[in-house]
């Protein structure tokens, strides 16, 4: 059986290497029982391509991926 590899591959130049890049943010919010605010810690990751420099939520990534599997399992016309 024959192997085919397929890679996420950037729309504007092509690239098919990526670097992550981390954002760090602490949301502040109130809450009815008491004056003190409290927060939630979030870690947000995206991927750089290391040629553009454009960058890519791991969704778009996933979903353009599922785009392939599926184009590869529908029969030829």
């Amino acid at each position: 059986m024959e192997s085919i590899t397929y890679y996420f591959c950037c729309d504007e130049c092509e690239n098919k290497d990526f670097r992550p890049v981390y954002n760090f943010s602490l949301h502040f919010h109130s809450v009815n029982f008491s004056d003190d605010l409290i927060y939630d810690e979030s870690v947000d990751a995206l991927y750089q391509c290391t040629k553009c420099r454009k960058t890519f939520s791991r969704k778009e990534i996933e979903d353009k991926l599922a785009e392939l599997r599926k184009m590869k399992k529908q029969p030829p016309d």
